[in-house]
Formats: structure tokens, sequence, C-alpha cells
């Protein structure tokens, strides 16, 4: 990066943070300071519970599942749609008849204070530790490729996002993230050009597809019910309603988005928005990652995208040896280089023989390089066991920093940020805003000021903040990033919304026995994750259908009575 790399970057970040703290000044009551005073047209909530949703993550770790597996992870999304227009209809017009600060103040109203606290703390749990995820993954990456100092970036993001969110509550987060997404759309439209225009001159996008889809990429459903398969049509239409009920209904990080809307109307036609064009724009970064995956068939690719990690060691014990396993990676990439050539030019001849042979010979160029590539990750692995081999979160910061004009790389080191930025102050506001509402205020200190509960409001916004710094500080990426955070949810999410769930569709069952009932679920859900091997997604329904039954059965063998207060329905 140069100096206008640096231009661009930090004045876009900081002229649209200024911009939500100046919206948002003078916010001394507790309605306006958590829901905006519910002014927020339906552009705005669309475009704001995307930006919660879109996080650096997206596009770190996004194109880089692309160029390892294709477009099947576009399929985990599938169920989004049906769920969106669930919450639109159930969700939404409750909240909004009882006009509460949090999804779980609904609990209590329905339940007793201990589910609300349950559902409360569950939310904290999950969100607090995916908050710290939300702060590592761009530091760790961008540390590693830009020669930053890891703890230094992640204290920079996290305080400069504490800042204005505590300055300026859930209005600031709603305002800039109008323009952080902004920024995301432009980077993501001048990537991808730039895919486009360091292909070869002589391959058009039709045969870029083509070459893709010999190799696999294109894939982007799998009808199989294999349950061992991560991402299949299934796991994302049922897994997916549950995991996304649950997120844009439970999730206080989103429902805070959505009630900030000037009417039911507003918010569900936010939500709206993103049930039509979510989808597409995860297809649109899949596919960018695709790309990527053609343009390094012809431009060689490092034989690990974490050439820090690589460097580190090509020098040291091992050294000898990785070079050579890099000697041989460059000339495998030359030989399946010209495999890929000559398949276009059998394919453009017409005779089908010869495609079938060139196209066998290309796949088995393509075996023996990746085969040398993973011997060489082996080999890095066993040289220091802390390496990560999985390197496909290097792989679009990798292509941004050696094939973007300047200018652009600072464009999109921007995005990049701001998408970190624009989930992160969600996830903070929403920490501090349900720890405030729902503990403090209703536990603690109930019957204070508004002008008192701002005040602790902002306060718990920034102690939140340091916690998710201070666990990005000595957090360990396990495997890829976005699978880490759609894990983490799948673990807490389906007992949750088994609890909302209950609340709404069952009215015999009292709060006592949907509390056992959650906790019994999300001990299950636990010991299931750890001791089977299933996609994570199925976790989802499991967990919820575990948290219904549960209750059905407790409060059928305990004959208690239902909660004082009685379900409210739409």
């Amino acid at each position: 990066m140069n100096l206008l790399d640096y231009v661009v970057l930090l004045g876009s970040m900081l002229a649209i943070a200024g911009y939500g703290v100046w919206r948002a000044r003078g916010r001394h009551n507790l309605s306006d300071f958590l829901r905006t005073d519910r002014a927020v047209g339906w552009g705005t909530i669309g475009l704001s519970v995307m930006a919660t949703q879109t996080s650096a993550i997206t596009f770190l770790s996004t194109p880089g599942q692309a160029y390892e597996s294709g477009l099947a992870f576009v399929q985990n999304y599938f169920g989004m749609p049906i769920a969106l227009v669930i919450v639109a209809a159930v969700f939404v017009p409750i909240y909004r008849r009882l006009k509460v600060f949090t999804a779980y103040e609904y609990l209590g109203i329905r339940f007793d204070g201990k589910t609300r606290l349950l559902g409360a703390a569950l939310f904290l749990l999950q969100r607090g530790l995916a908050s710290g995820i939300t702060i590592y993954a761009p530091a760790i990456i961008l540390s590693t490729v830009l020669g930053w100092r890891q703890d230094l970036t992640i204290i920079a993001t996290g305080v400069f996002v504490v800042v204005y969110t505590v300055s300026g509550g859930n209005e600031a987060v709603s305002q800039t993230q109008k323009w952080q997404m902004a920024v995301i759309f432009a980077g993501m439209v001048a990537a991808f050009g730039m895919v486009l225009y360091r292909l070869p001159s002589d391959l058009g996008l039709g045969d870029a597809l083509s070459v893709a889809g010999t190799f696999g990429k294109l894939e982007a459903v799998d009808f199989s019910f294999n349950p061992n398969t991560r991402y299949t049509v299934w796991s994302g239409i049922l897994g997916g309603v549950f995991l996304f009920l649950s997120y844009f209904g439970t999730d206080q990080s989103q429902v805070a988005r959505y009630l900030s809307g000037t009417s039911v109307r507003e918010s569900r036609l936010g939500l709206m928005f993103n049930a039509l064009f979510k989808i597409p724009m995860q297809f649109f970064i899949l596919l960018l990652g695709a790309l990527v995956f053609v343009f390094y068939q012809f431009e060689r690719p490092p034989v690990f995208f974490n050439q820090a990690a690589w460097a580190a060691h090509a020098t040291g014990e091992t050294g000898a040896k990785l070079r050579a396993l890099e000697g041989d990676y460059q000339a495998a990439h030359a030989e399946k280089r010209a495999r890929v050539t000559a398949w276009l030019q059998a394919r453009e001849s017409g005779d089908a023989g010869a495609e079938a042979a060139a196209q066998g010979a290309l796949r088995e160029a393509a075996t023996h390089a990746e085969g040398i590539r993973q011997q060489a990750k082996a080999t890095l692995a066993a040289a220091d066991p802390s390496v990560k081999t999985n390197d496909a979160d290097y792989v679009f910061i990798t292509f941004v920093l050696q094939q973007m004009p300047h200018g652009l790389i600072g464009l999109l080191i921007a995005l990049i940020f701001a998408a970190a930025v624009s989930s992160l102050s969600s996830e903070l506001a929403a920490l501090g805003e349900t720890t405030a509402v729902d503990f403090y205020a209703h536990v603690v200190r109930p019957g204070q000021s508004d002008a008192h509960n701002v005040s602790v409001a902002r306060w718990l916004t920034a102690m939140w903040g340091v916690v998710a710094i201070g666990f990005a500080l000595f957090a360990n990426v396990v495997e890829n990033l976005i699978q880490a955070v759609n894990i983490l949810g799948s673990i807490f999410y389906g007992p949750v919304l088994g609890i909302f769930l209950v609340a709404f569709f069952l009215k015999r069952v009292g709060g006592t026995a949907v509390f056992a009932g959650a906790l019994a679920a999300q001990a299950l859900v636990i010991v299931l994750f750890f001791t089977l091997k299933i996609s994570f997604l199925w976790l989802n329904p499991i967990g919820c259908a575990a948290c219904v039954l549960a209750s059905v059965i407790l409060q059928a063998l305990w004959r208690a009575r239902p909660g004082a207060a009685g379900p409210v329905t739409a």
C-alpha cells in the first residue's frame, strides 16, 4: 500500500464514522439512543440489516471458500428468504405492539423473569464470542499480509468502533451502515471488474466460466441426502430456515435494526429487501472467488497463500525442502496452464474426442499440482504446528495486493474495514443494549431515569468492546472464518429459537417448563457438536425441536399452569 491507498482508506472510514456521530448528536433519551426513536425508513433498515450480517469475514473468507470448494456455500442461504418472511409476519408485529427494546423483554412478558434472562444470557454468550471473531478476522489477515502488528490492528479497529457506537448509539450505527454498504458495493464491483480485466485477453467470460466449471467450481447445488455433507440444498433450506429464523428473529443485533423503523410496514420492507438481495449478493461474492481461481490457472499462484508464514519458514531448517517443493509447484503449474490452453483449443475445435482427452490430461495435471501443494502444507505444518494450513482466507487479499492498482487497493481494504466495523458496531450496540435493559434496568437497578440508563448503556457498550478486543487478542482460528462464525451461531441459535416458538404458538406451556427444556436442548446440541460429524446447519433444527419437545413434555409431567401472562399473537 502507498500513500494514495492510505488516504482512500482513512478518508472513507473517518468520513463515515464522523457522519454517523453527527447525525446521532444529542441523543440522551433511552428510546432515541436504543431505537433511534423509530424514525428510519425501509431503505436504511434494509441496508443496516444487510450490513450487520455482512462482516469482513464475508469478503476475506467467502471468495477463498469458492476458490477451494466452488459455489456450494451459497446453499447455506437458501432458507433465508423463508425465514425472513416468517419474521416479518410473526415476530415484527409482536415486538412493535409491545414496544420492547429487546427481543428478550417479550420472553419476560410471555413467561417470567428467569426465561427472559436465559434468552438474554445465551445471546450475550454467543454474540460476545462472535464479536471477538469479527475483530480478529480482518486483523489476523491484514496484519499478516500488510506487515501491521496484529495486536495494534485489533485494538485500533475495536477502539474506532467503540468510540462512534458509544457516542451515537443505534442511530449512529444505522446511519453509518448505509455508507459502509456503499463502500462495500463499490469495492465489490471494482474487484469483479479487475478480475475480468486481469484474465488473458483472449479469454472471454464464457470461457472463464467453462474453466471454472471443468474444475467443479460452479457446482452450486447438491441434492444428496448425506447428513455428513456440509452444504446441500436440504441442509440449506431446512437447517438454514432455523438458523436465519433465530438470527433475524431473536438475535438482538438484528432485532434492533428493524425495530428502528417508522412502522411495521417499513420494518417488513427492510427485511424483504434482504430476502430478495442477500442470496444474489453471496452468489456474486462466491462467483468472484471462482473467477479468481480461473485467474490463477493462468497466473502462477503462491504455493501457500499465507506468504508471511511461508517466508518465515523458507529460510529455516525446512527451508530447502520448502523451496524444492515451491520449484516443483511452479513446474506443475506451468504444465497445468498448458493443459488448460490445450483443453480450450480442443473445445473450440468442436472435436468431442479431442476435448475429452484434453480434459482428462488437464485433470491429471491439476491433481499433480494440488498434490504438491498439499505436500507443501504438510511440510509447513510439521515444521510449525501453529501454522493453519487452510489458507483460503488469504486468497482474495493476496489477489487484491498483487493485482490491483493503487487507489483501488485502498478502496478494497476500506471495504474490508467497512464490513468489519458495520457488523461489529451492531454487535456491540446490541450487547450493551441487552445488558442494560435485560439485566441492569430489570434486575440490578430498576426504576432509574432515562439519562442514567443511557449513561449505563454507553458504559456497557464500551465494556463489551473491551471484552471483544480482549477475546480477539487471544483468539486462534480453527478453520475458515466464515464457517467458524456460522458454526458458533448454530450451537446456540436452535434452543433460543425454540423458546420463542413455544412463546408464540404453545399457549399452555409455562416459563419453568420452557426454561428447563431450553437448558436440556442446549446441553444436547453441545454434546452432538462434539460427538457427531453432521453438518452444523442441522444443529439448528435439532436444538429448536429438542427445546419445543422437552418443554411440552415437562409441562405435561409437572401439570404446571401457564405463565401469568398468556402468549401475545400478531
